[in-house]
């Protein structure tokens, strides 16, 4: 779980300016994750995060050895969903995702490298995945987050 939760804290200190400790348990949360103040301190002391100057406002940096590291699951997906045209449909508590033949894989490897906890797993066709969710909450907000990725309302 540390793991994902430091992974997270990445990917949204890369996205968005995070003040404060408060504003990173707040996004967390948005992210289903649950985390005290002192086990986000000893993340952001982990991770190596510091201050700097995001929209003229201090926020949190990832130090150079992690923002030079690899395209994270969640960059690589926003590409792949904003390059493929893609469609989102809801059978039960799976989200089935179309795409152009030959680009299924890609998305539900990318799906896979996010490590978001809303996804129990994926299968991959050729132009379709099939991702499964443990509930529907959770199938609400992952098909609402593809779908603000792929730049669409």
């Amino acid at each position: 779980m540390k793991q994902l939760r430091q992974r997270a804290i990445r990917d949204l200190v890369e996205q968005r300016p995070i003040r404060t400790q408060q504003e990173l348990a707040a996004a967390l949360r948005e992210r289903g994750f649950r985390a005290t103040q002192a086990t986000i301190s000893r993340d952001v002391a982990e991770l190596g995060l510091g201050k700097g100057s995001r929209d003229g406002r201090p926020a949190y940096m990832l130090p150079p050895r992690l923002r030079d590291a690899d395209v994270s699951g969640e960059d690589r997906l926003r590409r792949l969903l904003s390059d493929v045209p893609v469609e989102f449909r809801v059978a039960d508590r799976l989200l089935v995702i179309r795409t152009l033949p030959g680009s299924a894989h890609a998305v539900a490897a990318a799906l896979d490298r996010t490590r978001w906890p809303e996804i129990v797993g994926s299968i991959a066709g050729d132009d379709t995945v099939f991702v499964a969710t443990p509930d529907r909450t959770s199938l609400k907000r992952l098909r609402d987050r593809l779908v603000g990725l792929a730049g669409r309302s």
